[in-house]
């Protein structure tokens, strides 16, 4: 038994010293250490069959060998396996660019009125937002557009029931607000408002920003004021303004205002349809009637009110020259911004 075991040993360390690769160390694994056939366990299963007095020193003298050869069969299988990562390793080309992995940007339409708000916020505004399920009360008549008047007709209203319908422009929040504080007020009202309407300059759903500021002895002159420094920062140049007068029920005097065109610069183009001035928004002072329905006193308090489409800044912005795009999701068109 003891010659067995020295001999298992000598032949042991001659096979691994041959072994090339992990094949070949495998081949060795299952010829002396495995379970069912290997050659030391099975020298090892005729231990009990020799005289009791020489089962110790046999049997300590079996278990150094073998844990001798599980150790440099160890030591083999951490050599290779080594280098065959060294060689794979050796085999990467490094001067290959990285893979590119796409990431999200914000949308246009959501930049363009983050950046409209935090102008905004800058000359004082607060910014508060609302429903938009709206009732009626405070889409129309609390601003000064009662029952049947015209004005409604300008709208293109989605009605969910009589009184209840998609809002059709973020001023309700103007009356919400004024009902429950008290002047001075600076607040604009960012959101999604519906219309029926769709073609390449308007959509279904699009959004807007209302803003207004209530105190004592507010003047059309802090209107202009307000508009020129945001319209400067929004396209960061000093364009021209040109205030027209217009008609909106819930401000009295009322005002389009036009930017100098900003792709020609006013000289005329296809753009501004050779006028050079490009409309951006409706102003306006805020009409006493829509004052009284608050409670405030038009004797005392005044303000004015404003409200921009935020695509058609954005469209001005960067040129874009159809609504349309911002809701195609084409990758090519949103990953330009």
């Amino acid at each position: 038994m003891e010659s067995e075991l020295l001999r298992l040993k000598q032949e042991a360390g001659e096979a691994l010293d041959t072994v090339k690769d992990s094949a070949g160390l495998e081949a060795f694994r299952i010829q002396y250490l495995g379970r069912k056939g290997g050659l030391l366990t099975g020298v090892m299963r005729q231990l009990k069959s020799v005289a009791p007095e020489d089962r110790p020193r046999l049997g300590q003298l079996a278990n150094e060998i073998k844990q001798g050869v599980e150790l440099r069969f160890e030591e083999m299988k951490t050599q290779l396996g080594g280098g065959m990562q060294s060689a794979a390793a050796g085999a990467t080309d490094y001067s290959l660019p990285g893979r590119y992995l796409p990431f999200g940007k914000l949308h246009p339409v959501t930049q363009v009125m983050e950046e409209i708000c935090s102008i905004f916020e800058g000359l004082g505004f607060a910014v508060a937002e609302g429903p938009d399920v709206e009732s009626d009360y405070y889409n129309f008549e609390a601003l000064n557009i009662p029952p049947h008047h015209p004005a409604r007709d300008m709208h293109d209203t989605f009605y969910v029931t009589d009184s209840i319908l998609l809002r059709t422009h973020t001023s309700p929040m103007q009356a919400r607000i004024m009902e429950n504080q008290e002047p001075p007020l600076r607040y604009i009202a960012p959101g999604k408002v519906y219309r029926c309407d769709s073609d390449i300059t308007h959509t279904p759903m699009f959004h807007q920003v209302e803003g207004f500021l209530v105190d004592k002895d507010v003047s059309f002159a802090d209107l202009k004021g307000v508009l020129t420094a945001f319209t400067h920062k929004m396209f960061e140049r000093d364009l021209a303004l040109r205030f027209r007068p217009s008609f909106f029920p819930f401000t009295e005097p009322s005002a389009e205002v036009d930017i100098a065109c900003v792709i020609c610069g006013g000289s005329g183009c296809r753009v501004c349809k050779r006028t050079g001035w490009l409309e951006i928004l409706g102003s306006g002072l805020i009409d006493p009637e829509v004052l009284k329905m608050v409670g405030y006193d038009p004797d005392v308090y005044s303000g004015f009110a404003f409200g921009l489409g935020v695509e058609r800044i954005a469209m001005l912005k960067y040129g874009i020259d159809d609504i349309r795009l911002y809701y195609e999701n084409d990758l090519r068109f949103l990953s330009q911004f």
